[in-house]
């Protein structure tokens, strides 16, 4: 442990700063420029050789020790929340790194600069893929769907967009240290499926004829009030959640809305549980729709799985932070907490564990979260990582070897969980109405 602490004490300064520079330059999903652009000069000044995210921001490299063995992927994330009254915000578009991820960048790098040591690597097998990885947050989904249509993403989430690339190609284990005010792991976290929903009315003056339109927005508060009179259905082990925002009510005050936007989630703790659930949801939505005659379209897309962290490797992550950190306890709940992250879509077909690194404080995605310890957030953390890829890939790799025999996967390959995720696209208007006054409901 010594080693490894002055092999990443050296870089105490480069990891400091990188913390700052990220936290003064936030940018969401997709859109981290100036981010991956100063990665990707800090880990080319360290001497590697990098691949690029073709079109589209975040890079990974390999560190091969020569020796066979699994290969081992970690992560840290470039993107960003939005929180436009938090103090520190961006003042044009609002984005704050009120996720902590700008510390999991800075502990990224210093995971890099360590193992250009070669006393680090000399005992250990098999290879570490170090990755910067966009769009952990799920939002700005009208942005990322026009992304998709001009085709330069397939999936909203980093993660499973670089699998798709094959980005993550050879990888047999995955883990990723995010920031927080505690020091844990979780059994896991919900999955979601994301939704974009159109009411469509017709527009009419608003004083002088209100009869003549059919008003969206009317449609779509009935529609949020349907979900919510449904709420005590959901199974409390599905653990359901349902959020919505929107994000265009209306153009003018004096006219009957004629379309109204909602973005939002169906977050649940298991692949059925959701997919179940969802049903739900677009009955409730498209009954309001139809109460008044208005028309809805449901563009659902594929979100996150949920989380399933690995037994060995929480084991692992256990292990290590006595090793690194023996002075904090650490503490391993077995339950499902219901945030979600695209890290459950590896742990759908790979071990992984997603554990969290004090020195953060404030709520989550809050207008108070700030790192208040970085070298706690940045530098210890990147200590604690470097001790689970050594505890790992040390003595032959036999624990790396024992985690990847013991795993069992949700999904066979990464290429049956991605045809999941593509049956979940759906798309359309969901009543049609006939001349006779009925009409036909599609559910999905």
């Amino acid at each position: 442990m010594e080693h490894i602490s002055n092999a990443v004490e050296q870089f105490k300064d480069l990891i400091l700063e990188a913390e700052r520079y990220i936290w003064k330059n936030p940018e969401t999903g997709y859109k981290e420029f100036k981010t991956s652009k100063y990665l990707e000069e800090k880990f080319r000044e360290l001497g590697y050789d990098l691949v690029l995210a073709d079109g589209i921001t975040g890079f990974y490299t390999v560190v091969d020790t020569g020796r066979e063995g699994p290969e081992v992927l970690v992560m840290g994330e470039l993107d960003s929340v939005i929180c436009p009254t938090h103090p520190e915000s961006d003042k044009v578009t609002g984005a704050v790194h009120a996720c902590g991820h700008n510390a999991q960048c800075a502990a990224l790098l210093g995971v890099a600069a360590a193992l250009t040591d070669p006393k680090v690597l000399e005992k250990l097998c098999g290879r570490i893929r170090l990755c910067a990885v966009p769009a952990e947050e799920l939002l700005e989904i009208e942005y990322r769907s026009e992304l998709k249509k001009q085709g330069k993403i397939k999936y909203f989430g980093g993660k499973s967009e670089f699998l798709h690339r094959g980005y993550f190609d050879g990888v047999d284990i995955a883990f990723m240290v995010h920031s927080s005010a505690n020091f844990n792991v979780n059994g896991g976290s919900n999955g979601l499926l994301a939704k974009s929903v159109i009411y469509k009315g017709v527009a009419s003056h608003a004083g002088g004829a209100p009869q003549s339109g059919i008003n969206a927005l009317y449609a779509a508060t009935c529609g949020i009030n349907a979900v919510n009179a449904i709420r005590e259905t959901f199974v409390e082990r599905d653990q359901i959640r349902f959020h919505p925002i929107i994000t265009h009510g209306g153009d003018i005050v004096n006219a009957i809305p004629e379309e109204v936007r909602i973005e939002t989630y169906v977050r649940g703790s298991s692949i059925d549980g959701i997919a179940k659930n969802n049903k739900k949801v677009n009955r409730a939505l498209i009954g309001a729709a139809y109460s008044i005659g208005a028309n809805i379209e449901i563009i659902d897309i594929p979100g996150y799985a949920p989380l399933v962290n690995d037994k060995n490797m929480v084991e692992l992550a256990k292990d290590a932070a006595a090793i690194a950190m023996p002075e904090r306890p650490f503490t391993v709940y077995h339950n499902m907490i219901a945030s979600s992250t695209d890290m459950g879509d590896l742990s759908t077909f790979l071990p992984v564990v997603h554990p969290y690194c004090p020195g953060a404080q404030g709520k989550g995605h809050g207008n108070d979260f700030k790192i208040v310890d970085p070298y706690l957030a940045c530098v210890q953390n990147a200590k604690w990582q470097v001790t689970m890829l050594t505890l790992l890939l040390e003595n032959g790799a036999e624990r790396a070897k024992k985690v990847v025999s013991e795993f069992e996967p949700y999904f066979k390959s990464k290429e049956e969980f991605l045809a999941y995720q593509d049956s979940l696209n759906t798309c359309g208007d969901r009543i049609v109405y006939k001349e006779d006054g009925s009409a036909e409901i599609k559910l999905y």
